[in-house]
C-alpha cells in the first residue's frame, strides 16, 4: 500500500476497473488495503475536486476524469484520425471493428464501434486486456519496437481464458507467424465467444502507435475474408496518421 496521499489517492483510482458504475467503501477498501477511516476521508476530498461522485451505491469516477481523459492528445488525435476509417471498416464487415493503443504489458481500447447485430461484449472504450492475449496486442509485438515482447514475457503470461498463450517458446512462434502473414488473430484467447483478427497502426516515423481489428462471433470472423479490408483501412489511417507530422 502506498505511504504518501498522492500515492493513496492513485491507488483508489487505480482500484476501478472496466464494467464497475459504483464501488462501496467496503469494496473500495477490500481492493487497496486503505484503511477506512482514510478512505472516506479521500473520497470527500476527490469528491470536492469532483474526480469522483457520490451515488446510492457507493463512488463512481467523476465527470473531472472524464475531462481529462479528453487532454490527452495523442490518443486523442489518434481517435479523430481513426474515426472515419473505422466507421468505413464496420460498414464493409459489418463487425465490431476496435482502436487500441499499448500501454505497458496491455492493450487500451479507446475507440469501439459495435456490430449492430452482435451483444455488446468487453472491454469498452477505455478497458485494457493483456497484450499476449488479443490480436491488438500481437500486431503492436509482432510489428512494433522490438523490446516489446522480452519485456512483455519477463512479468510472466497470464492467461484471460482457456484458450489463452501462456507457454514463451508458443507466443514466439504465434509472432513470428503474426510478421511473416501480416496480420494477428486470436480465438477466445481474450474473452469467451469473440475472435479477432487485428492489424497495425504507424506514424510518420513507421513505429507503430496502436492496432485496428474486426472481431465478432468465431463462427462469423474468418481472417482471409476479412484481412484484404482490414489490411488496406491499416495503411489508409497510417497514412493519414503520418500527414499529421513527426510528432505522433
Amino acid at each position: 500500500m502506498p505511504n504518501s496521499v498522492l500515492g493513496k489517492a492513485v491507488a483508489l483510482l487505480n482500484a476501478y476497473e472496466p464494467g464497475d458504475e459504483s464501488l462501496s467503501l467496503a469494496e473500495l477498501h477490500r481492493r487497496t488495503g486503505i484503511p477506512k477511516t482514510t478512505l472516506h476521508r479521500l473520497l470527500g476530498e476527490l469528491g470536492e475536486w469532483k474526480v469522483l461522485e457520490r451515488t446510492r451505491r457507493g463512488y463512481r469516477l467523476g465527470m473531472r476524469m472524464f475531462e481529462w481523459g479528453q487532454l490527452v492528445s495523442v490518443q486523442r488525435s489518434l481517435c479523430d484520425a481513426a474515426a472515419p476509417f473505422l466507421a468505413c471498416l464496420s460498414e464493409a464487415t459489418h463487425a465490431t471493428v476496435n482502436l487500441a493503443v499499448p500501454e505497458g504489458p496491455d492493450v487500451v481500447y479507446i475507440q469501439k464501434i459495435n456490430a449492430l447485430d452482435e451483444p455488446r461484449r468487453p472491454p469498452r472504450v477505455g478497458g485494457r486486456l493483456p497484450m499476449h492475449c488479443t490480436a491488438l496486442g500481437k500486431a503492436i509485438l509482432a510489428h512494433g519496437l522490438p523490446g516489446r515482447l522480452d519485456a512483455l514475457v519477463s512479468g510472466g503470461l497470464v492467461g484471460q481464458t482457456s484458450r489463452s498463450v501462456r507457454d514463451l517458446v508458443a507466443l514466439r512462434a504465434e509472432i513470428e507467424r503474426v510478421r511473416a502473414c501480416g496480420f494477428a488473430e486470436e480465438r477466445e484467447e481474450a474473452v469467451v465467444g469473440v475472435a479477432c483478427v487485428a492489424a497495425p497502426v504507424r506514424n510518420s516515423s513507421g513505429v507503430v502507435v496502436g492496432a485496428i481489428s474486426v472481431a465478432g462471433h468465431p463462427a462469423k470472423i474468418d481472417a482471409g475474408r476479412v484481412w484484404p479490408t482490414l489490411r488496406a483501412t491499416a495503411l489508409g489511417l497510417s497514412r493519414n496518421v503520418g500527414r499529421r507530422g513527426p510528432g505522433w
